[in-house]
């Protein structure tokens, strides 16, 4: 084989590696959350509804492959995000799909039918509005995610705290509630659940990722 053919060869190869450990949904879905924030395994296997043994295979995976790295802290093994390029990748794969693939578009509308409707928000008219304190932003990610980075003048209010605050959200301000990005669920139940009690509340499409793409701010918070 003549020296061009094995540099080519060996090189494509090593591109293959990456695109074996991305052919996996639970794969691509670890992925989006550790760009959300560091993760242990158990953590991790609680969010995809996965065993903690599936789950750490699927990270091995990732790990051989350069997209995520490791650190050990006792008997805890956290993972997180090699660098910010798997959110490009991420990115550019979602972005492929919808363009490409009509089942995209497709599974998305019906999801949406009797849910939430995406209403066009503004970015630099929400962050305006919210700093004047005439909109209220939620984010309705687990508070880690928040810590690790949050919309300004957002507030922390994980789903699964929202029935018990229900009484302090004020129902004459508009609420836009946001999470992790186009294809996560969570703001679109809370949407849901707000309008169900009257709250004038809509949806932001863009996650924290989207967000920092467009080279808006973003602000962080260190954990109690």
């Amino acid at each position: 084989m003549p020296q061009y053919d094995r540099y080519k060869t060996a090189l494509y190869e090593q591109f293959a590696r990456v695109g074996k450990a991305l052919c996996s949904a639970k794969r691509l879905e670890l992925i989006d959350l550790l760009l959300q924030t560091e993760r242990s395994v158990e953590e991790l296997a609680n969010e995809t509804s996965m065993s903690v043994a599936n789950t750490s295979q699927h990270l091995q995976v990732l790990k051989q492959a350069r997209i995520v790295e490791s650190t050990r802290h006792g008997n805890r093994v956290v993972y997180r995000v090699s660098s910010e390029q798997a959110g490009a990748l991420l990115t550019s794969i979602q972005q492929f799909a919808e363009q490409g693939l009509a089942e995209v578009e497709a599974i998305t509308r019906r999801f949406h039918d009797g849910c939430a409707e995406m209403e066009p928000v503004d970015r630099v008219d929400l962050m305006a509005r919210a700093g004047a304190g005439d909109v209220i932003v939620l984010d309705v990610r687990p508070r880690a995610e928040y810590e690790a980075g949050h919309l300004p003048f957002a507030e922390s209010l994980p789903l699964e705290d929202l029935e018990q605050r229900l009484a302090s959200l004020p129902k004459d301000k508009q609420i836009v509630a946001y999470c992790r990005g186009p294809y996560c669920v969570l703001a679109v139940e809370a949407v849901d659940r707000l309008r169900q009690r009257g709250f004038n509340a809509v949806r932001l499409e863009d996650g924290i990722r989207e967000w920092q793409e467009q080279g808006l701010p973003v602000e962080y918070e260190e954990s109690a």
